[in-house]
Protein backbone atom coordinates (compact mmCIF):
# COMPACT_ATOMS: atom_id res chain seq x y z
CA UNK A 1 0.00 0.00 0.00
CA UNK A 2 2.81 2.36 0.87
CA UNK A 3 4.42 1.68 -2.92
CA UNK A 4 1.17 3.07 -4.49
CA UNK A 5 1.13 5.90 -2.51
CA UNK A 6 4.30 7.10 -3.02
CA UNK A 7 3.85 5.59 -6.89
CA UNK A 8 1.04 8.17 -6.63
CA UNK A 9 3.09 11.19 -5.05
CA UNK A 10 5.53 11.31 -7.63
CA UNK A 11 3.21 10.90 -10.65
CA UNK A 12 0.87 13.70 -8.78
CA UNK A 13 4.18 15.83 -8.39
CA UNK A 14 5.08 14.93 -12.26
CA UNK A 15 1.75 16.13 -13.76
CA UNK A 16 2.30 19.33 -11.44
CA UNK A 17 5.48 19.62 -13.22
CA UNK A 18 4.69 19.01 -16.24
CA UNK A 19 1.61 21.73 -15.76
CA UNK A 20 3.56 24.23 -15.38
CA UNK A 21 5.91 23.40 -18.08
CA UNK A 22 3.05 23.67 -20.40
CA UNK A 23 1.69 27.04 -18.89
CA UNK A 24 5.25 28.78 -19.74
CA UNK A 25 4.98 27.20 -22.98
CA UNK A 26 1.75 28.67 -23.32
CA UNK A 27 2.94 32.29 -22.09
CA UNK A 28 6.14 31.99 -24.46
CA UNK A 29 3.79 31.27 -27.34
CA UNK A 30 1.81 34.17 -26.74
CA UNK A 31 4.58 36.57 -26.07
CA UNK A 32 6.15 35.40 -29.49
CA UNK A 33 2.90 35.33 -31.45
CA UNK A 34 2.30 39.03 -30.52
CA UNK A 35 5.76 39.78 -31.36
CA UNK A 36 4.74 38.47 -34.70
CA UNK A 37 1.99 40.42 -35.13
CA UNK A 38 3.72 43.56 -34.36
CA UNK A 39 6.76 43.03 -36.98
CA UNK A 40 4.05 42.13 -39.57
CA UNK A 41 2.13 45.14 -39.16
CA UNK A 42 5.16 46.86 -38.86
CA UNK A 43 6.61 45.66 -41.97
CA UNK A 44 3.20 46.30 -43.69
CA UNK A 45 3.20 49.80 -42.95
CA UNK A 46 6.70 50.38 -44.47
CA UNK A 47 5.41 48.91 -47.44
CA UNK A 48 2.85 50.86 -47.62
CA UNK A 49 4.68 53.99 -46.95
CA UNK A 50 7.39 52.85 -49.77
CA UNK A 51 4.71 52.21 -52.24
CA UNK A 52 2.34 54.74 -51.02
CA UNK A 53 -0.61 52.79 -51.75
CA UNK A 54 -2.39 49.99 -50.33
CA UNK A 55 0.05 46.25 -49.67
CA UNK A 56 -2.32 43.48 -51.36
CA UNK A 57 -0.52 40.21 -51.05
CA UNK A 58 -2.10 38.62 -54.04
CA UNK A 59 -1.77 40.97 -56.61
CA UNK A 60 0.38 40.25 -59.65
CA UNK A 61 3.10 42.48 -60.63
CA UNK A 62 2.21 45.46 -63.67
CA UNK A 63 4.03 43.11 -66.23
CA UNK A 64 2.05 40.01 -66.45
Amino acid sequence: MQHLEEQIAHLTRAVDDLSDVVTRQQAEIDRLSRHVRMLMEREAERDAAQSGGVVLGDERPPHW
